[in-house]
C-alpha cells in the first residue's frame, strides 16, 4: 500500500465546501454555509459563481454546458443561465425525504440525485431513501429505493455504471446503467468498513479515491474492496475529493474540523491537494 503523501493548501477561510468538480480549468465546488458555487484555479484564485438561497450542494454540467446545481433545503435541481439567473430544472420533494446532497450527471443530461434520508440535526432517526433521476425535460423518477445516506457518486467512462458511496452503510453500491437510464443488477462494489464514504471521484484504472470524514483521510479502493493508497489529513475530516488538473493527477481533498450547521461560524474549511499516480477518469 502506497502512503505517506502530504496535503498542502490551495483555499482556507471557507464554511463548508462540498461537491468539487473539474471543469475547464479549474475546481469547482459548493460552500454550503455561504450558500455560494465557487471556482479555484491552481493559483488559488477564487471566483463566485452563483448564489443559492437553500444551499448548493452537488454540481454538474448538461450537454449544452449549462451548469446544474443541487439546491438542497428546499430540494430543487437549478441550471445556472448565461444570463446569471437560477431555473428550477427538477422538483425533488416530493420524492426525497432529506436534504438533497450529491449528484453526478451522465452524457445526456441525465442528473442521478441522492439525499440525507433523514434530517440528522433535527434529531431524526436514520432511515433508508432513494436515489432519484432527474432527466432533461425536469421529469423525477425513483431508481433505487433503498440506499442509506447515498453521498458521492461518480459514472464509468463507458456510461454503464453509477457508483455511489452509501456512508451509513460503510460501502460503495454499483448499478448498471440502462439505455433509458433505468438502473439494473445492483451489487456491492467494496465494503469499505471500517472508512466511512462521503465524496468520491474514479481514476483511469478503475480505482475509486474515497473521502473518509470520519476516518480523517481519503483512501483509493479497488472493486471489491482493497486499498491501494492512503492520503491522511491529520485532525480534519476529508468531504470530498475530485482528481483534475493539468494531467488529471491532482487530488483535490475538501477537509473541515466538522460537519453541521456550526461549520458556519468557524469558517475554516479547506480545498488540499496533493499529486497521484493514476489520473482522473469518468464522471464527475
Amino acid at each position: 500500500m502506497a502512503a505517506g503523501r502530504t496535503l498542502r493548501t490551495l483555499v482556507e477561510g471557507l464554511s463548508f465546501p462540498e461537491g468539487p468538480r473539474w471543469h475547464d480549468g479549474r475546481l469547482w465546488f459548493s460552500d454550503f454555509y455561504t450558500h455560494q458555487v465557487l471556482a479555484v484555479d491552481l493559483e488559488g484564485r477564487l471566483e463566485t459563481i452563483c448564489e443559492v438561497p437553500q444551499q448548493p450542494s452537488g454540481l454538474g454540467w448538461d450537454p449544452q454546458g449549462r451548469l446544474l446545481i443541487v439546491s438542497m433545503l428546499d430540494r430543487r435541481l437549478l441550471r445556472l443561465e448565461a444570463n446569471g439567473t437560477l431555473t428550477t430544472v427538477g422538483e425533488l420533494a416530493g420524492l426525497a425525504t432529506g436534504p438533497c446532497n450529491d449528484m453526478v450527471v451522465d452524457a445526456t443530461g441525465r442528473a442521478y440525485v441522492g439525499n440525507f434520508g433523514f434530517d440528522r440535526h433535527q434529531g431524526e432517526p436514520e432511515r433508508t431513501t432513494v436515489l432519484v433521476r432527474v432527466d432533461p425535460d425536469g421529469s423525477c423518477t425513483v431508481v433505487d429505493d433503498d440506499v442509506l445516506f447515498p453521498n458521492g457518486s461518480v459514472i464509468t467512462p463507458d456510461g454503464a455504471t453509477l457508483i455511489v458511496g452509501e456512508t451509513l452503510r460503510q460501502r460503495l453500491t454499483a448499478w448498471r446503467i440502462a439505455a433509458d437510464g433505468s438502473l439494473h443488477d445492483k451489487r456491492v462494489w467494496a465494503d469499505i468498513a471500517p472508512h466511512w464514504p462521503d465524496g468520491i471521484c474514479l481514476d483511469a484504472e478503475g480505482a475509486v479515491w474515497v473521502a473518509d470524514p470520519r476516518g480523517n483521510a481519503t483512501v483509493r479502493v479497488l472493486e471489491g474492496g482493497a486499498i491501494t493508497d492512503v492520503v491522511a489529513s491529520g485532525e480534519r475530516g476529508s468531504f470530498a475529493t475530485m482528481l483534475g488538473g493539468p494531467d488529471g493527477r491532482t487530488l483535490f481533498v475538501l477537509t473541515n474540523s466538522g460537519s453541521g450547521p456550526d461549520a458556519a461560524a468557524r469558517r475554516d474549511g479547506r480545498i488540499e491537494l496533493v499529486e497521484v499516480d493514476v489520473p482522473g477518469a469518468g464522471r464527475p
